[in-house]
Formats: C-alpha cells, sequence, structure tokens
C-alpha cells in the first residue's frame, strides 16, 4: 500500500474527515518512482472508476509534473467531506489501494473554495 503522509501535519486528511463540509476539493500528490508510472496510472484509473460511481462524487482529473518530474496529482470534487469518507472507507476502495506499491507516497488534503 502507498505510503499516506501529510502536507500539513496539523490537520491530517483523516481528522479533516470530521469536518462536516462541502462542496469539497481533494488534492493528492503521489510521488511516483519513474519505472512505476504507468503501473501506478493503471491502478489509479481502476480506483477512479470505482470512485465516479460514488454518491457524491462531482469530477477527478489527473496532472503529471513537468520537466521529466515524478509527481502526479489527482485533484477530485465531491459534495462532502462525509460523501468523500464514505468512499474512501469502502472495503472495495481499500482493496484497490492495498495494490499500490509501497515505494509510492501520497499527501491527500482537503481543501474548500474561497473567494479571493
Amino acid at each position: 500500500m502507498a505510503e499516506l503522509e501529510s502536507l500539513d501535519p496539523n490537520t491530517p486528511m483523516f481528522a479533516q474527515f470530521k469536518e462536516k463540509t462541502g462542496p469539497i476539493v481533494l488534492a493528492n500528490t503521489f510521488v511516483v518512482p519513474k519505472e512505476r508510472t504507468e503501473a501506478f496510472l493503471s491502478l489509479f484509473r481502476r480506483q477512479a472508476e470505482f470512485m465516479k460511481t460514488q454518491p457524491g462524487f462531482v469530477s477527478l482529473r489527473m496532472h503529471r509534473g513537468t520537466a521529466g518530474s515524478r509527481l502526479l496529482m489527482n485533484v477530485a470534487v465531491w459534495d462532502s467531506t462525509e460523501a468523500l469518507a464514505t468512499a474512501f472507507g469502502s472495503p472495495e476502495f481499500q482493496r484497490m489501494a492495498a495494490e499500490f506499491p509501497d515505494d509510492i507516497v501520497s499527501y491527500p488534503h482537503i481543501f474548500e473554495q474561497i473567494d479571493v
């Protein structure tokens, strides 16, 4: 299973699930060894197809870092933290998540849109 790390140690993703809010954006940055990129994307596509069927799912986009970067970033919009937490905690999602190799690091964080 990929290693989960927090971008902000004061608010790890699982703590963010406790705040009932929405709509939300999940930004998840992955550090993927170059030789595993295609295998990672194949697994991620399966996981994404499952998430797209879950209540509260709005949209999802994957982005690749430029200039030979090892980073991939998923940006997913959900109706609420509750909907995301339910999908994330489902046995099917957890089985798929366990398939990711241990040398992949994931930095998930939940955001709300603000006006600027």
